[in-house]
């Protein structure tokens, strides 16, 4: 591979970039790591991303958006229609070791590997690490390709909020980024012929089939909806049962609503994973209680359909305690078929590995709408992610890798 400047150190393998990050951003309190976007621990894992690419001789780029790219031009090759993989390093609260930087490692060990092979590219190759995929911060999966596409508008991005109460712009701007500048970027876009995107898998698929590696086929559709129960806040020793308007009542009968509505509409995954009481004090009946609904199914009307009927529980719930609800989404994908001749080209690159869909959101997913799109999961053993417990043996992370610079090598000549 002569056309990419030697790199300054050693390579090394798909665990062994993994273990230098391995104590960034744990989180002591819920366990796993806590890597919000632009925070400290994700600062620092850009950091050794950046750093990781220098080893390699290729150069980091951040665009307006946030994303992190690095490119390999050969010499020759047209400056449109590259490769690009990658993935994400900002993680949810106390997730796990694997979901985002596995893909940004196994990117970097593919670019190692394809040297090794003296492979020589007729097209360039780009490295992508994508911010806020989890939207763990600012509450909007996958934000910075969804700004890239222009599938959310900048309006919307830079106002949303952190729980802290901080602006996405502001956030932004203190991360040197210029506000101004977000938005769809049709330049970058153009540059992409084909995304390949290695990400753990976070499911049993890979374990009930007994292999390692799988290509995606499909990310069924997903969204998020903030519902927020108004009601009286008061004092928890003098205000008498009957007389209280605690919107913490008819929160916890949603969530339990949630669960029954969900299960009437078979292969409905919905989850209320974050319920906030203000002013969240002990002895303080809330005045409101804000909690965010994700709800998942591979038909994008049966998720409309379960989510106003949830909404429509809430209502009454809400009535019956005295207070009253809002509604709002927050973001929705629809169900995404990922190119079907690009899924069967990476099939039989790899010998006929098994292909699967997935129910988690990707930045692939949002990609998909705009260029030939693919995945790679590498297989969990645990089969649990967004989560401590989730888990890749050092063999199947270099097999992930092996994989993906198969695919690459195959993509670029």
């Amino acid at each position: 591979m002569s056309e990419l400047p030697t790199p300054t150190e050693a390579t090394t393998t798909t665990a062994g970039l993994l273990s230098a990050i391995a104590d960034t951003g744990r989180d002591r309190v819920r366990g796993g790591y806590s890597r919000p976007v632009f925070s400290t621990a994700e600062r620092e894992l850009v950091d050794w991303y950046v750093a990781e690419l220098d080893r390699r001789g290729l150069q980091a780029q951040t665009d307006r958006n946030g994303i992190v790219w690095a490119w390999w031009n050969p010499a020759g090759a047209p400056p449109e229609g590259a490769i690009v993989t990658g993935s994400h390093l900002d993680s949810v609260p106390g997730g796990g070791a694997f979901d985002g930087p596995l893909g940004v490692a196994s990117a970097l060990r593919a670019v190692d590997l394809l040297r090794e092979r003296e492979v020589a590219p007729a097209r360039p190759l780009g490295l992508a690490v994508f911010p806020e995929e989890e939207g763990s911060r600012f509450g909007v999966a996958c934000l910075g390709s969804r700004l890239l596409t222009g599938a959310i508008s900048a309006e919307r991005a830079l106002g949303l909020t952190d729980p802290d109460g901080n602006t996405f712009a502001d956030v932004a701007r203190a991360a040197g980024l210029d506000p101004a500048g977000f938005g769809r970027d049709e330049q970058t876009l153009a540059r992409i012929g084909t995304f390949v995107e290695l990400h753990v898998e976070q499911g049993r698929g890979l374990i009930d089939l007994g292999a390692p590696v799988a290509v995606a086929s499909s990310i069924i559709g997903h969204g998020r909806w903030k519902f927020s129960v108004h009601g009286q806040g008061n004092h928890a020793g003098t205000t008498l049962l009957a007389d209280r308007r605690d919107p913490l009542l008819a929160a916890s009968r949603l969530v339990v609503a949630v669960r029954e509505v969900a299960a009437a509409h078979p292969g409905t995954r919905a989850t209320v994973g974050r319920l906030q009481p203000v002013p969240g004090g002990t002895n303080v009946i809330a005045s409101r209680v804000d909690l965010w609904l994700d709800v998942r199914h591979p038909e994008d009307a049966v998720t409309r359909a379960v989510v106003a009927e949830i909404s429509r529980r809430a209502q009454e719930l809400a009535a019956g305690e005295g207070c009253t609800v809002e509604v709002r989404e927050e973001s929705f994908g629809g169900t995404v078929d990922f190119d079907p001749a690009l899924a069967r080209r990476l099939t039989t690159t790899l010998g006929g590995v098994p292909t699967l869909p997935t129910g988690a959101g990707h930045d692939a997913g949002v990609l998909a709408e705009h260029v030939p799109t693919a995945m790679l999961f590498t297989r969990n053993p645990t089969g649990v992610s967004h989560s401590p417990e989730e888990f890749c043996t050092d063999d199947d992370a270099e097999r992930g890798s092996t994989a993906l610079a198969d695919v690459l090598a195959d993509l670029l000549t």
